[in-house]
């Protein structure tokens, strides 16, 4: 069996991606990231509002969400955008809330 086995990439299956984060890489969000994982990129925007859900109002907490998006050419068959259809699919609800929960388990608000 050959140890210098290769995925279609190039890189070897023991190697892992290069990892680049480029901090501020949106200009009017309070707070950006591009994180790059080889030739997978994440955007990542930070918003601030001022007020929480009515649930939490005179808790004296805040509260973090999520949004997600797939751009549409980010696999190799084209999916149309959801935004546009003003419906999101089931796989996308699901994504924006193990986000939004892995969020808010890592911060104290």
């Amino acid at each position: 069996m050959s140890t210098d086995i290769r995925r279609p990439s190039g890189r070897a299956f023991d190697q892992t991606r290069e990892i680049r984060l480029t901090r501020d890489y949106t200009r009017h969000a309070e707070g950006s990231v591009l994180v790059e994982f080889g030739d997978t990129k994440v955007l990542c925007n930070a918003s601030v509002e001022a007020g929480v859900p009515r649930w939490l109002r005179g808790k004296k907490q805040g509260w973090v969400t999520a949004e997600y998006g797939m751009l549409p050419r980010a696999t190799h068959s084209r999916s149309g955008r959801e935004a546009s259809r003003g419906k999101q699919g089931g796989r996308t609800l699901e994504i924006q809330r193990l986000i939004g929960r892995s969020l808010r388990a890592a911060v104290n608000l």
